[in-house]
């Protein structure tokens, strides 16, 4: 077996955390022939690793991040950021990735506008790393607003949809 640079073994650190704190069950990363993949067991209703739903594609690898701009018509555009922010009923995207709105293209979206929620059901995914990530409904209530497009790039803390 080969033996681990300490280069190899920052990454790895490096990766491990960004597991835990992206709360992912599992990551896997491949460059020429170096391969990792760090994977952790979550206790069952933690776990939002899920499988691809039917029919999504992966997305072509970006060249470079750009930073994430709302367009002017876009949904999330309409309410400043800070009301959001502190916004009890806002959720917000606890990862970087693709926001789907539906398990699979063409499918009935998980909510919409007026749809009653239980605090933990699925809301919406999002795709982080080639892994569907069920997102649950922070609290119960009614969706009162969505602020993402389908298949929209989301960031970190980005504001999704709010719950009154």
């Amino acid at each position: 077996m080969a033996k681990i640079s300490q280069i190899d073994q920052d990454l790895i650190r490096t990766i491990a955390e960004l597991v835990n704190e992206a709360n992912l069950a599992e990551i896997e990363l491949e460059q020429d022939d170096f391969r990792i993949r760090v994977t952790r067991t979550l206790p069952a209703k933690e776990v939002v690793h899920v499988g691809a739903p039917a029919g999504y594609a992966a997305p072509a690898p970006a060249a470079a991040p750009a930073a994430a701009t709302a367009p002017a018509s876009s949904p999330a555009a309409a309410p400043a950021a800070e009301d959001l922010a502190s916004n009890p009923g806002t959720l917000t995207s606890p990862m970087v990735g693709t926001a789907y709105m539906a398990p699979e293209p063409g499918a009935k979206p998980f909510v919409e506008i007026g749809s009653k929620v239980a605090e933990g059901q699925t809301v919406l995914i999002v795709e982080a790393m080639k892994t569907m990530n069920q997102i649950p409904a922070h609290k119960s209530g009614t969706v009162t607003r969505i602020l993402v497009d389908d298949a929209s790039p989301v960031e970190y803390g980005e504001p999704l949809l709010v719950i009154e």
